[in-house]
């Protein structure tokens, strides 16, 4: 809050600093004539309001300067009735500006006596229509505060109430008079009016006005039940800006709140309710969830239901605003028996835009669902995509029919409609009740599935950016990696691999794997692997390497990881390796069967429990280092052992090239229901040609 609306009243410096704006709006002129009509002296309002100069004006006899001929007897007389009686005079006079028109003033006139006992009046004017104004504002503010069936109320910078209609004092269970002067905290104590406060401190911090916020609450006029309030704030400032308090307009919206808990408690206690809860949202997949929402459906409630989103929901997971009718992908369909009727509803996958009767297209521009309890045959062509599918509606003898908007988070996302043929009853406002209530349940399901869809492609994407693209030949090396993100709608975790060629035609090679999924994990590994790259130009060992990387992870809370680290020396044909949890790399030699590295396996980075090894292996020309992260071998029903056995059996003699290897262990080992990504890197040993 600005310090002006920290000060109590009294305060001097308020007083110095904060005038009023309402003189400045009335524009008050001070005029001061002597005894004899001469002008003494002429205020910078008067010049505006009488367009005479101080120059043209002092001095000059006020009567002849100001009045029209006509009404200078009259302004004569009331000015020596003043001067001569000391009775002031106030009221309406015509007065002549100086470019010869007319302008009603409101004039305030008074005599004045000086040390010397003379006499001089003194008149205060202001525009008459200025004046009006400023008076019917003021009746219409006191009218709407006092009269007004909803609740009115003014309150000061500091929250207390200068003025309450009886409207409010009646919510409240207050007289009006001991609301005045008092506190909205004092008047209404308690934690659910605590919000209210700190929303109206919030209104006159930003002066952004609140609208229909909901407040719930007791007060004294019934202090034993809740009511609810739609509450509407707004900033009070005068004409100079500067800001007088707040006005605050309360609706009693009790029952509309009591009838909301009741049917949401009503609506809990269906059977249908239960089972939507139950199958909807099982998954986070677009088109499975579309089709949950009407398995439910039908046939407990309708005999076929079509579930329809907007393609830019799914396109671009926002709902397009653009001209010309909106485009709708079909997603679901479902009928409770074979019908012509299932040829008139598009089929999923197809994209239609329904004409403007279509009760989708209702629905999109109203947000609210329509009901058609009897539909005649004519009536068919408005809930028919065209003219033949209304023949095949009537065939199949659809008599009722609802659309219920799905809205998620505010926005319309699709539309799902609903039809009966063989069931005799239409659809009445029960239905559609509960129909809503499944809708809106789905629609959030819906769309945090295409939520998700669209950060696992941002992810992946991301992902694959930090990903290098190594060159496929390094010196005395045959290089192949891939990388594959989780296929079963999880989200892209924090696999990665890296290839960093380091001097003497050596070359480093590193897979890893970051705990968790998603974009964190995704950025949390391209930092893990700029650090590796950063601390392989060190030239340091692979164990210190680790070393370092394990600080590194652990300024990275709560994130942990595993990696093998391993350089490559093609002139003494030597492989240095260091192992921090990971799962043991592959070396695959020429003639002997594959064999998991036995490396001093270390803790995963981030730990900081125990220091790390480097190992070293001889590598020769045809060798196959195989570095790999669990999602290719761990599923979640085989033993780990098994997985590996089966690992090493794929990479048995003859050896393939690099690239088929990492293809052929990714067809055998993957597959559709994998819920972890994989990061794959496989280096073969080739002879060192001269430079």
């Amino acid at each position: 809050m600005s310090r002006a609306n920290q000060r109590s009243e009294g305060d001097p410096e308020e007083a110095a600093s904060g005038p009023s704006g309402l003189m400045d709006l009335l524009g008050v002129a001070a005029v001061l004539v002597e005894a004899d009509g001469r002008i003494d002296m002429w205020s910078p309002q008067a010049e505006e309001l009488f367009g005479y100069t101080f120059d043209e004006a002092v001095g000059q006899y006020a009567a002849a300067l100001l009045l029209h001929p006509e009404h200078q007897e009259a302004g004569l007389a009331l000015f020596a009735e003043v001067v001569e009686t000391g009775r002031g005079w106030a009221g309406p006079f015509p007065v002549r500006r100086k470019d010869g028109s007319t302008r009603t003033v409101e004039f305030r006139n008074m005599r004045l006596t000086d040390s010397l006992g003379d006499h001089y009046a003194l008149g205060l004017a202001t525009d008459r229509a200025t004046v009006r104004q400023v008076e019917r504002k003021v009746a219409l503010s006191s009218q709407l505060v006092t009269q007004a069936p909803i609740g009115v109320s003014v309150l000061d910078t500091e929250l207390r109430y200068v003025a309450v209609n009886g409207a409010l004092a009646a919510m409240h269970g207050v007289p009006e008079a001991e609301h005045l002067g008092r506190h909205f905290r004092d008047v209404l104590p308690g934690a659910p009016f605590t919000s209210a406060e700190n929303r109206m401190r919030e209104v006159l911090e930003t002066g952004r006005p609140l609208v229909d916020a909901q407040v719930v609450g007791r007060t004294r006029a019934d202090p034993d039940h809740d009511h609810a309030w739609a509450v509407s704030l707004y900033r009070l400032e005068d004409q100079s800006g500067q800001v007088l308090g707040i006005a605050n307009v309360a609706v009693d919206v009790t029952d509309r709140y009591e009838s909301a808990r009741q049917a949401e408690r009503a609506q809990q206690r269906l059977r249908l309710m239960a089972d939507g809860s139950a199958r909807i949202g099982t998954t986070l997949e677009v088109e499975r969830t579309a089709q949950e929402l009407a398995d439910v459906l039908v046939p407990d409630l309708a005999d076929m239901v079509a579930v329809d989103i907007l393609d830019s929901v799914l396109r671009t997971g926002r709902p397009d605003r653009g001209d010309g009718p909106a485009l709708f992908r079909a997603l679901a369909v479902k009928t409770a028996y074979p019908t012509a009727a299932s040829e008139a509803i598009i089929a999923p996958g197809h994209l239609t835009a329904y004409h403007a009767d279509h009760p989708a297209a209702h629905c999109l521009r109203t947000r609210k669902p329509q009901l058609i309890t009897h539909l005649e045959r004519g009536d068919l062509s408005r809930i028919a995509a065209d003219d033949a599918a209304a023949g095949l509606l009537a065939e199949a003898g659809v008599h009722t029919d609802m659309a219920v908007p799905l809205i998620a988070r505010g926005e319309i996302i699709g539309v799902m409609g609903l039809a009966r043929a063989r069931n005799p009853q239409p659809f009445d406002e029960d239905d559609l009740t509960l129909a809503c209530e499944l809708a809106s349940a789905a629609a959030l399901s819906i769309d945090n599935a295409v939520l998700h869809q669209h950060i696992r492609k941002a992810a992946e994407t991301l992902q694959r950016s930090l990903l290098p693209r190594p060159s496929p030949r390094r010196p005395g090396l045959q290089i192949a990696a891939r990388y594959r993100p989780a296929q079963a709608f999880s989200e892209v975790g924090g696999d990665w691999y890296d290839v960093i060629p380091l001097s003497g035609d050596r070359t480093a090679l590193a897979v890893g794997d970051v705990m968790g999924s998603g974009i964190p994990a995704a950025t949390t590994m391209g930092r893990l692997r700029t650090a590796t790259s950063t601390l392989a130009d060190l030239d340091l060992a692979p164990n210190r390497i680790l070393t370092h990387l394990d600080k590194i992870t652990q300024g990275l809370d709560p994130y942990i990881a595993t990696c093998v680290y391993a350089v490559y020396d093609p002139h003494d044909r030597r492989l240095h390796l260091s192992c921090a949890g990971h799962l043991p790399p592959v070396l695959v030699r020429a003639g002997r069967p594959p064999e998991l590295l036995d490396l001093p396996t270390g803790t995963p980075l981030g730990v900081g429990s125990g220091p790390f090894e480097t190992s070293s292996v001889e590598m020769n020309p045809g060798d196959q280092l195989v570095l790999y992260t669990d999602g290719l071998v761990e599923t979640r029903d085989d033993p780990i052992d098994k997985r590996l056995d089966q690992l090493l059996r794929l990479l048995a003699p003859p050896h393939p090239s690099a690239e088929d290897t990492c293809d052929r262990l990714l067809q055998e080992l993957r597959h559709p229901a994998d819920h972890d990504d994989v990061a794959l890197l496989i280096a073969h040993a080739q002879p060192l040609t001269a430079p």
